[in-house]
């Protein structure tokens, strides 16, 4: 048990000494890239709302 805690650990502190914090650049294109994620599942989700209402209900 102990050794599987020590484990873990030991790979997140490899981790986040690896990981870096983004420049503006990188950080804007992952904000644009969610805003269009969150676009598109707005869009499907009401389509499929517009969909259900449209065929009565179910």
């Amino acid at each position: 048990m102990i050794s599987k805690i020590s484990g873990f650990i030991q790979q997140a502190r490899r981790v986040l000494l690896v990981s870096n914090k983004p420049d503006k650049h990188e950080f804007r294109q992952s904000i644009k890239i969610t805003g269009v994620g969150m676009v598109i599942l707005g869009v499907v989700g009401f389509a499929i709302f517009l969909l259900v209402q449209l065929i009565g209900g179910l």
